[in-house]
């Protein structure tokens, strides 16, 4: 699912209105039945009903909806706000005919002073006050009736999204003066606003609404950010030979665990097994021997010279892919190591935690990474590889892109919607994925399916495609039998078998 910029947004509704065709009056009457809908399903008769809109298309949006609803035998009140005596043309043509509906119960249009209705729990909000063309910040006399919103008791529905919250860039944006909503309907796709974590707190349940805008338009139309959908990876996932061996299948590289840190080895190392690579290599401390070679039989260990951390670089070359990262820690002689394995490495890496934050002692360093590498830093990493904190999160997605591009690497921002940038500049956004999934071991595990892929023969951004979806969907698939609550890292490596016969199936 492609997620457009504001400007893209207005220009497929034009394109839809030009080529469908159909005129704009008629396409905002098809989005406010499909709202209606929503709401009838989920609100009886007996529920009062206050709409609040504003002088652009939202608000003609909201009045269509009041409209219906009243229809319906719905008490509703309904406030228009045209302080500046302009509304748009499709909003004055639906308050034309909301005032020739006879069972509204009421009708106040607010030029100059305004004074509330009273909200109280049981009651229902229509927020139909700005849409997604909304560049600025709230303030005055919006900002405050926003603020007396939220502070009610009513529930509260945006239309295509909550008033306040820009479609896009939220950084500068005021907080306090955006609508919370308990359900938003937007239209058509999700904007890029409600991929983001800090902007879940406005949305409250989200669902997409399908008014058969122009799929010509949306096909043919480059848009920077997107959501994979699991028809998408299906496709790219390879079949594998009735009659292939291990040696056809990729051979891996893990380089992971410092002592007291074994469990990081053992999480990445039993992940890129379950990926379907052929071969499994371990590097890893010698104090960990015995614990590795009992927890993961299926692996070939390869164990450093050096008691309790990773020292010496080893010879890549009979490698289809390098993993390395979780749990090595970051003493200098293990950077040292990291900087020559990188050097020497002729196969796809992947750097994940520590390797990450010895990056981010030696940011000097990261000009000397191969083009192709796989980050796959969490926020907290992110913001130490690039140097300093970032506002919120659409600040650092614009430099997690920008050093991407700027590197010619995959860098995968994990967070609930992990997100994939990649060298090109674009944007890919994962939905699988839970809350229970908020445990250590996570990202190590994440770590070794994406570096079992690449040594499957995937590249790098197949690799990090199906490797999101693969991780989050086998938490998915976890949580049904056992609920988020005792959802355990290995847990993820229990269920990748049955994400896979999801996939294949």
């Amino acid at each position: 699912m492609k997620i457009f910029s504001t400007t893209q947004i207005h220009e497929l509704d034009k394109y839809t209105i030009e080529h469908e065709p159909i005129r704009s009056i008629d396409l905002m009457e098809r989005a406010a039945k499909a709202v209606t809908q929503v709401i009838t399903k989920e609100w009886d008769q007996t529920t009062p009903v206050v709409v609040f809109a504003g002088p652009g298309n939202n608000g003609g949006d909201a009045l269509a909806v009041a409209r219906l609803l009243a229809e319906q035998g719905y008490q509703v009140s309904v406030y228009l706000f045209n302080i500046h005596d302009k509304l748009s043309d499709d909003c004055a043509a639906n308050k034309k005919r909301l005032a020739e509906s006879k069972r509204l119960k009421e009708f106040i249009e607010v030029s100059r002073d305004f004074d509330p209705p009273r909200l109280e729990s049981g009651m229902l909000v229509v927020d139909g006050l700005f849409g997604s063309g909304l560049n600025k910040p709230l303030a005055g006399g919006f900002a405050s009736l926003v603020k007396y919103i939220n502070q009610s008791h009513a529930k509260v529905v945006s239309i295509d999204i909550p008033s306040g919250l820009m479609t896009d860039d939220n950084t500068y944006n005021i907080r306090a003066n955006i609508i919370k909503a308990d359900l938003t309907l937007t239209f058509q796709q999700k904007k890029l606003s409600m991929m983001l974590t800090d902007c879940q707190q406005y949305l409250g349940e989200l669902r997409v609404l399908d008014i058969r805008l122009s799929q010509e338009y949306i096909r043919e139309t480059d848009a920077r950010y997107s959501i994979q959908e699991e028809n998408q990876l299906r496709a790219i996932l390879r079949p594998r030979n009735d009659f292939a061996h291990k040696g056809q299948m990729g051979h891996a590289l893990i380089i992971a665990g410092s002592y007291g840190m074994t469990g990081a080895a053992i999480l990445a190392t039993k992940a890129c097994l379950r990926s379907g690579v052929g071969k499994v290599t371990v590097r890893t401390p010698k104090r960990n021997y015995a614990i590795m070679q009992m927890a993961v039989p299926e692996a070939v260990l390869q164990m450093d010279h050096e008691e309790t951390c990773f020292s010496e670089a080893l010879d890549a070359h009979d490698y289809d892919a390098l993993g390395i990262g979780p749990g090595i820690g970051t003493h200098e002689n293990t950077a040292i190591a990291l900087i020559a394995q990188i050097r020497r490495a002729q196969c796809p890496i992947v750097l994940d935690a520590d390797a990450l934050n010895i990056l981010a002692n030696h940011r000097a360093w990261m000009q000397q990474l191969p083009k192709g590498i796989i980050m796959t830093p969490h926020p907290a990493e992110f913001d130490r590889i690039n140097g300093g904190a970032s506002n919120d999160c659409y600040d650092r997605l614009s430099k997690a892109r920008d050093l991407a591009t700027h590197l010619g690497a995959y860098i995968i921002l994990k967070g609930h919607y992990s997100v994939l940038c990649l060298p090109d500049g674009h944007v890919i956004f994962n939905p699988s994925g839970n809350s229970g999934m908020a445990t250590a071991g996570c990202g190590d595990v994440l770590a070794g399916i994406i570096t079992g892929l690449l040594a499957r023969g995937y590249k790098q951004a197949e690799a990090c495609q199906l490797g999101m979806y693969l991780h989050g969907l086998a938490g998915d698939l976890a949580i049904r039998d056992i609920g988020k609550e005792s959802l355990i890292a290995s847990d993820i490596i229990h269920y990748l078998p049955k994400a896979f016969l999801r996939l294949e199936d």
